[in-house]
């Protein structure tokens, strides 16, 4: 599915993250691999004392003695006496194509200190920011004024289709056909057990979030005497893998951008959006129409217009943000401003998290063939969803002409594993609600904690104390909140409340004149 821009792309900042560490070599063929561990040279890991290197992996497991990759790892070591010691902490951020290697600082967000037993690990999967090789197919793919993802004419189809496919020629072209053959969620779940041995655990601990959530359910599946706790975070569906499960984050990430129209209504005094949901919206489609035309600045077009709004639709923690961007884009005429943010959240100029998001998708599974049912299907779609069925169908086309033979999906069967802690808002857009159910009723060993009309997006944890606790308890002693019977949530937490935008400022006031164009009071 089509993963959250914001930090899924952050590989390039983290590239230069690591290491002074030299690459492991070989395994030799009296034991598992290890790593070499040095100083990491990224602030906020070296700062909170974490040791960086690599770790050397089969590229293709069926070949033990062949070529290898190396996986660039960290780790924050625990912070108790060893008597008290957990274990390995392993963690994924999503994705695919997310850099993980930020996240072995994660521990110290746990409240009580029940993170602090524990070495979080992070790493960069196979292909993704300073693992080596890694993926890149086309930097310029995500740039400013795309043709409109709409495809209202058989030439904006036929464009389409052709960068798609021109996407994932240059990944044949640009990268080791070996690599591109062997990145499929199993490989990287076979990588995970790698990291497993290499650390000298007998079991792990998994924190995984968003596509990290089916990492642990293939690794629970395929290696259920291996883990020893995991919590999920925003759990993908494993009934959709991938095609069916982007179609159903179509509508409901259209629900979401519409419940923010709703409380930027609720704040006109500070945003001069509209006073209702349909005002906001009419403001909204307006200004896609109008740059459809004329893209402002001669580069912020629709496109790059709901990439930036879209994520109101994964994170509320977000929405103030977004609010005063589009306020200025639309009765101040900055550009400059949603340009930036363009360049911040839609990946411009590094598309290594792009490249290795195809590499497993298109590989995991075969996606339909025919592109008359790629049609088909997202026009009955986006009736329900107009705002990002065609976006997402567009960021997936290239699995049409993908370089690499797919596999078929591991079937989910966590009846192997014995504790899992998981966690949804039942508004979830990226992974909506009902896959967190059905995953729940695959793992009779799992809980889990349902946030009744949140609409953010795996970010556990993050201030919400009924959710934090039980996070931390469940790591401090594994206690799980009590089962129930059938499809349900196991515990309730309320979510966090919507954000509280700024006072309004007489500046803004000022703007609120109703002569700038495209202003729509409603």
């Amino acid at each position: 599915m089509r993963r959250a821009l914001i930090g899924a792309l952050a590989a390039a900042s983290v590239a230069a993250a690591l290491v002074t560490a030299p690459a492991a070599t070989a395994a030799p063929a009296e034991g598992p691999a290890t790593i070499a561990w040095g100083p990491c040279t990224d602030p906020t890991l070296a700062g909170a004392g974490a040791e960086c290197g690599y770790l050397g992996v089969p590229l293709d497991y069926a070949k033990p003695d062949g070529a290898q990759v190396q996986l660039a790892v960290s780790r924050v070591k625990h912070k108790v006496a060893d008597a008290q010691y957990q274990g390995v902490m392993l963690t994924n951020p999503g994705g695919p194509g997310g850099s993980g290697l930020l996240l072995a600082t994660r521990g110290s967000r746990v409240p009580n200190h029940a993170g602090d037993a524990y070495d979080w690990v992070g790493f960069d999967p196979r292909g993704v920011g300073a693992s080596k090789p890694a993926l890149s197919c086309d930097p310029d793919y995500m740039d400013y004024d795309r043709p409109e993802y709409v495809p209202f004419t058989p030439q904006l189809e036929r464009t389409w289709l052709n960068r798609a496919k021109g996407y994932a020629e240059a990944c044949a072209k640009n990268n080791p056909k070996a690599l591109l053959e062997n990145m499929k969620t199993t490989d990287t779940v076979k990588d995970m057990d790698s990291i497993r041995q290499a650390l000298g655990q007998r079991q792990l601990n998994f924190y995984g979030y968003s596509y990290g959530t089916y990492l642990g359910q293939v690794y629970g599946s395929l290696y259920p005497r291996n883990v020893r706790r995991m919590v999920l975070d925003s759990t993908v569906d494993p009934r959709g893998v991938w095609y069916g499960d982007n179609l159903n984050q179509d509508v409901a990430f259209d629900k979401n951008i519409l419940i923010w129209f709703g409380w930027l209504a609720q704040h006109d005094d500070v945003y001069h959006l509209g006073k209702t949901q349909s005002a906001v919206r009419h403001v909204v489609d307006e200004q896609l129409l109008k740059t459809s035309f004329t893209p402002a600045g001669g580069v912020i077009g629709p496109d790059e217009i709901l990439d930036v709004i879209q994520q109101a639709s994964y994170y509320q923690l977000r929405w103030t943000l977004l609010g005063d961007a589009l306020s200025r884009f639309v009765n101040q005429g900055d550009w400059q401003n949603w340009k930036s943010l363009f360049e911040a959240f839609g990946g411009r100029g590094d598309d290594n998290g792009y490249a290795v998001y195809l590499a497993v998708q298109c590989t995991d599974v075969q996606w339909p063939r025919s592109w008359n049912q790629w049609k088909r299907d997202n026009w009955k779609t986006f009736a329900k969803a107009p705002y990002f069925t065609w976006q997402n169908a567009w960021f997936n086309a290239p699995c049409l002409y993908w370089p690499a033979k797919p596999g078929k999906p591991t079937k989910i069967d966590g009846s192997g594993v014995q504790s899992v802690l998981m966690i949804d808002e039942t508004l979830d857009a990226a992974t909506p609600y009902e896959g967190s159910l059905e995953v729940r009723s695959r793992f009779p060993g799992a809980s889990l904690i349902a946030e009744p009309g949140g609409t953010s997006h795996a970010i556990t944890p993050r201030g919400n104390a009924c959710v934090d606790t039980k996070i931390a308890d469940y790591l401090a002693t594994g206690a799980l909140p009590a089962r129930k019977p059938g499809r349900t949530a196991d515990v309730e937490c309320a979510p966090l409340p919507q954000p509280t935008p700024p006072a309004p400022t007489a500046a803004a006031a000022r703007a609120d004149t109703g002569l700038v164009a495209g202003r729509f009071t409603g």
